[in-house]
């Protein structure tokens, strides 16, 4: 199947798109502005959905995986991106600012307790935030994990995924001098924050397209190119929080934290074949997690719109209706 006729499935399988009841940008304070939008039941079960990058930004389709009569479906951008400014803004811009604005969010719009949907650094910021206010989360709903450890960016950034995807890896490290592949992160870091817009946009180009290139089972190691404000936006975030350690200190790290969600509820979703999340980190992070249930899916990797991940997510979201 071409990637095309796979999209085409995949967007067959969600509910049919809605527009949002309420849109606004909140203040979250440090001269950060965020966009927050509200769509499907305002009397509905509240589910906010977390966003992947950092620095993706969220997108029409994000609103289709839950039942519109059913769910209150909150979609914000982080600080930094789609709508939300200063654009590709690093400053005043940690995993902890996130925490807290996704908190602001729930108590700005009345929201006792609430699901949580994230994918991808989504699923990281899921974690951290319900592990930071437990109380709040009804349920949390994980896909293609990733923890924030130095091994999975190491396997990301030091030539892992580039055993099995060697003509994408030439294309993201020969941008690179050979003095500087000790460290692909602090060699693309220098190049994104050159204050050259050119140049940052050149390589923002290059950081997404290695990632965009890997992320679904149907690609062919070959991705469009990406707006050079999307690419910028997203490859400066990736590359600050990657580069400052997901700001966690070692006794923050997510593992390390598991009994303050001891008594929360998860679904984990997780492609078999995912080259940027590979499986052994949800493994790692169930068997650390009695009420958390995962699900491998076959044929399947990382992006959210791989068909059988969204028939998966769709089907996990309609069960939580009962």
């Amino acid at each position: 199947m071409d990637k095309v006729a796979g999209q085409k499935r995949a967007v067959q399988l969600l509910y049919p798109p809605i527009e949002p009841f309420d849109q606004r940008i909140l203040d979250v304070g440090d001269g950060h502005n965020v966009y927050v939008e509200q769509c499907g039941n305002p009397d509905g079960v509240p589910i906010v959905v977390l966003h992947g990058g950092p620095g993706g930004g969220c997108s029409p389709s994000m609103r289709r995986y839950f039942d519109p009569s059913h769910y209150r479906i909150i979609l914000f951008d982080q600080r930094g991106c789609g709508r939300s400014r200063p654009h590709a803004e690093v400053e005043y811009n940690s995993t902890w600012h996130l925490v807290a604005d996704i908190e602001q969010i729930r108590e700005v719009l009345g929201i006792d307790r609430w699901m949580v949907f994230g994918g991808s650094w989504g699923a990281t910021l899921a974690l951290i935030y319900a592990q930071t206010h437990a109380v709040s989360v009804l349920h949390l709903i994980l896909r293609g994990v990733f923890l924030g450890t130095q091994s999975e960016l190491d396997w990301f950034y030091g030539g892992g995924a580039g055993q099995f995807w060697p003509e994408a890896w030439v294309r993201f490290s020969n941008l690179i001098p050979e003095s500087e592949h000790g460290d692909f992160i602090a060699a693309y870091a220098a190049r994104l924050f050159s204050g050259d817009l050119m140049l940052e946009t050149r390589y923002a180009r290059a950081w997404a397209g290695w990632e965009n290139a890997l992320a679904s089972i149907e690609s062919t190691g070959i991705s469009g190119e990406s707006p050079s404000q999307h690419a910028r936006a997203f490859a400066r975030l990736e590359n600050h929080y990657f580069a400052n350690k997901l700001f966690l200190t070692p006794d923050q790290a997510i593992l390390n934290n598991m009994d303050k969600i001891s008594d929360v509820s998860a679904h984990i979703v997780q492609g078999r074949y995912d080259m940027i999340c590979p499986p052994q980190t949800a493994w790692r992070l169930v068997q650390a997690w009695p009420k958390a249930r995962l699900q491998m899916v076959a044929k399947a990797g990382h992006a959210l719109s791989d068909a059988p991940i969204s028939a998966e997510l769709v089907k996990i979201m309609d069960a939580l209706r009962v």
